[in-house]
């Protein structure tokens, strides 16, 4: 059914009503000019996002900076580029909305820009200080606000808002109808970050397939006929988890927290469930959902799902709490985790298997400083990226202007006399920072060996 303006603004004010008490972060202040400036107003480099980000090549290397100013703006997102941070002016005030439907989006209306009102393809994309939503307004049919193919993806401090179903899908995969541009991806899965969000939705509206790591956040069920709140596919990999740290859960009376459809392996760390969710423990989806005699159709949907469930149910507790008394199904378990990791343990960087640490702070470090004639080069411990002009403080006094390298880890300068060793870099006219998404810039430290 779809909304009237009253329950959609009651819905909010509901959702407003149950903040927890985790700061609502700002960015801290970029120490360069961004890349491409978004205005409305025609005040930036482009009027609206999507021209924004469709003017970066898909082969793009570099972190690439689009800072979106105020305002509302009502169209869909394709970002094709990987290494691309979206950053607004203000989370309240910078609105990127839609209405999609994902049935209309199949049927004759659909574009090339994906069925959500943004959509990923890039990896190593940020999103940050934002609002998104789907304004479709139908509770319980599909109707995504983010839906992303891409590894590595980082959103903070957003407000993620859908009335209806899957409203923040990253969902990186091999094949699938509408995977644009999936095949370009050679491993499926991926792994995602999420912190201080707010996130509203119906059915599994937080639905991640692969790694996923949330913090901090605020989730709103809108749909009492809902099965689950949350779902994940964790079925590639017997490592894959979906860890939510420091979380609260709240919706309409009756509301059920989780389930999946194929392996599935969930942590819950000091989250809090409102009075209103139903007493129904994370399940696998078995048909007919309402139970009773299954049809021939239920038991080859069943049966077809059997391989993708082998490991058993895997739902791990520490610290969580249903406001008006616990439930026995979230009693503190964690340590028959597999490896009985420790509440401290759980870090984001834990939960991507050591491979990716997106909170990580230390920068990109100087491996090596070679230099031929009057050209030198630096290589760094990681990708890098080239924000200005940086330089090669030499011992002779002189500089070594930076030429080439950006997206690489290997950075060439040109001095303008030879046998000058460089004792660090300088920062005074450019920056260097890491290229892979993180939660912080990490810009490169200045000594060399």
């Amino acid at each position: 059914m779809r909304h009237s303006p009253l329950v959609r603004a009651t819905s909010a004010a509901l959702f407003a009503g149950v903040l927890i008490s985790a700061a609502l972060a700002q960015p801290a202040p970029l120490p360069f000019k961004p890349d491409l400036t978004v205005a409305a107003d025609g005040s930036g480099d482009f009027r609206t996002i999507q021209a924004a980000v469709a003017s970066m090549p898909k082969d793009n290397r570099e972190r690439r900076f689009v800072f979106v100013k105020d305002g509302v703006y009502h169209e869909k997102v394709r970002v094709d580029a990987s290494f691309v941070t979206l950053r607004g002016q203000s989370r309240a005030g910078t609105r990127l909305e839609f209405a999609q439907g994902m049935n209309e989006y199949r049927g004759a209306a659909r574009d090339n820009l994906g069925q959500a009102v943004l959509n990923i393809n890039g990896d190593d994309f940020v999103l940050e200080n934002f609002t998104v939503e789907n304004t479709h307004g139908v509770i319980g049919t599909h109707a995504f606000a983010i839906y992303g193919r891409g590894d590595r993806t980082v959103i903070q401090d957003c407000d993620v808002f859908s009335q209806g179903n899957d409203t923040l899908s990253l969902w990186r995969t091999s094949s699938g109808m509408f995977s644009e541009d999936a095949a370009s991806h050679a491993n499926p899965n991926g792994r995602y970050y999420h912190a201080r969000l707010k996130v509203r939705g119906s059915v599994d509206f937080i639905c991640p397939r692969g790694w996923c790591y949330l913090a901090d956040s605020e989730l709103f069920e809108v749909n009492p006929n809902a099965e689950a709140a949350m779902w994940h596919d964790g079925s590639r990999d017997q490592d894959m988890k979906f860890v939510m740290r420091n979380c609260r859960f709240d919706g309409v009376e009756g509301w059920r927290f989780a389930r999946h459809h194929h392996d599935a392996m969930l942590f819950l760390l000091d989250c809090t469930f409102a009075k209103t969710m139903r007493d129904t423990q994370p399940k696998r989806v078995i048909y007919p959902l309402k139970g009773g005699t299954p049809t021939e159709a239920d038991l080859k949907r069943n049966k077809d799902a059997d391989p993708t469930n082998i490991w058993g149910e895997r739902f791990y507790y520490f610290n969580v709490h249903r406001d008006g008394g616990d439930y026995a199904w979230h009693k503190d378990n964690l340590a028959t985790a597999p490896g009985a990791p420790t509440p401290a343990q759980i870090t984001a960087k834990w939960t991507f298997a050591g491979k990716w640490d997106p909170e990580n702070r230390t920068g990109p470090s100087v491996k090596k400083v070679a230099m031929d004639g009057t050209q030198l080069t630096v290589t760094f411990s990681e990708n890098v990226t080239v924000k200005g002009r940086p330089r090669l403080a030499l011992r002779n006094g002189a500089f070594a202007a930076y030429t080439s390298g950006s997206g690489t880890d290997t950075l060439n300068f040109t001095a303008s006399a030879a046998n000058a060793t460089a004792p660090k870099l300088d920062f005074n006219s450019g920056a260097i920072l890491a290229t892979e998404a993180a939660a912080s810039l990490r810009l490169a430290t200045v000594a060399t060996p």
